[in-house]
């Protein structure tokens, strides 16, 4: 059996959750017989509903007591292939290894933010990713880099050879797209949308740049008081700063933070919007970007990591260290329908480039390499 680590989607762990998902149940669907899961499960999580009837194996160990029992198997050359007897290959699809003894593995790498960015690590997972990571990446038989901006981070910090790394891009969910105009009015209801807002759809944590975002909508209220800002998303790590700040300048009914949204909702939210922005100072992939072009929604976004790989054309970029020309570009699309109309169409043809069917047939094609070896 080939097996998936579906761990960050049991933690529901954000954008790597997703991954880890989709990418395991299209594998099932399109190669039946051939996948099972694997994931570790403490005393919080769950397996989502869409991975149910997949063969699984786990371990009941809590995620950062596992991470720890891993990197300290990793150094000790000890091997748990008890816990995947008949794995002919194990993929894990965030950064962690399972250390396995004569099994070939995959390991997928999202970004190296931690690298480029560790002021804006917590101190211990900061310690944790430098001294993991360059351990995963030697061991692993092959990595998956989620762009190119990722392939070219991996070659350049840790030597990896090139040809070791294979591109496989992920893509939206099914459920993005154009929403209906009667959902759109549902969701303006059920959570009070403002009548005019910028939608930003991200965990939220210091990379996003949303105390860069917050100085620019203050730019444009000083035209446009009645703009707002909509965060989709949970809080992520190092947030405290951010809403500290929405609280002394008095923008409580400025800034609306909806946490986490159903994906049921999310189309209409993003559709309601009229604007999405994305000022991230670094991305991996920038999954958002996709999800907000597959719903029809038009996007200003950094130029910033893997931005203009996976917007192309159809994104308007901007400098994420300039506030002025962030707020220049965001008043430019509010103002221009004739723009938005050319973006809008853009965006959809430019996220029908990318889909789950056609990763999992890639990443296929990685396991199929590895095994052929």
């Amino acid at each position: 059996m080939i097996y998936v680590d579906v761990s960050a989607a049991v933690h529901s762990r954000a954008g790597l959750g997703r991954y880890s998902e989709r990418l395991a149940r299209t594998l099932h669907e399109a190669y039946p017989g051939r996948i099972a899961l694997f994931h570790n499960l403490g005393r919080e999580g769950h397996l989502p509903a869409s991975l149910l009837g997949i063969p699984r194996r786990s371990v009941r160990i809590g995620y950062k007591p596992w991470r720890s029992t891993v990197l300290f198997a990793h150094l000790l050359f000890l091997g748990f292939n008890k816990m995947v007897p008949d794995a002919r290959l194990f993929h894990s699809t965030e950064h962690l290894l399972m250390p396995l003894r004569g099994v070939p593995t995959v390991l997928t790498v999202h970004d190296l933010i931690y690298k480029l960015y560790p002021e804006y690590h917590k101190r211990l997972n900061y310690w944790y990713l430098n001294l993991a990571m360059p351990v995963f990446c030697r061991r692993a038989r092959a990595i998956i880099a989620v762009s190119e901006a990722t392939r070219r981070d991996i070659v350049k910090y840790y030597g990896v050879e090139p040809s070791k790394i294979h591109v496989v891009y992920e893509a939206a969910a099914e459920q993005f797209a154009p929403p209906k105009p009667e959902e759109v009015a549902r969701v303006r209801q059920k959570y009070d949308l403002p009548v005019r807002f910028l939608i930003h759809l991200s965990t939220v944590e210091p990379r996003k740049n949303l105390q860069r975002l917050l100085d620019a909508v203050q730019l444009l209220r000083m035209e446009d008081r009645g703009l707002k800002l909509v965060l989709v998303g949970s809080k992520g790590w190092l947030y405290e700063e951010f809403f500290a700040r929405i609280q002394a300048d008095g923008l409580q009914e400025v800034v609306r933070a909806l946490g986490w949204v159903p994906d049921a909702d999310l189309p209409a939210v993003i559709g309601a919007a009229d604007l999405a922005v994305q000022p991230s100072l670094y991305e991996g992939f920038g999954l958002p970007i996709l999800e907000h072009m597959a719903c029809g929604q038009v996007v200003a976004a950094s130029n910033a990591g893997s931005h203009p790989e996976i917007g192309g054309d159809a994104a308007a970029y901007f400098d994420p260290a300039d506030v002025r020309e962030m707020a220049v570009v965001i008043r430019r699309l509010l103002s221009d329908e004739d723009e938005r109309r050319q973006r809008r169409g853009a965006g959809l043809a430019q996220a029908a480039h990318f889909s789950w069917q056609r990763a999992a047939r890639e990443t296929m094609g990685v396991y199929e390499k590895v095994l052929g070896e």
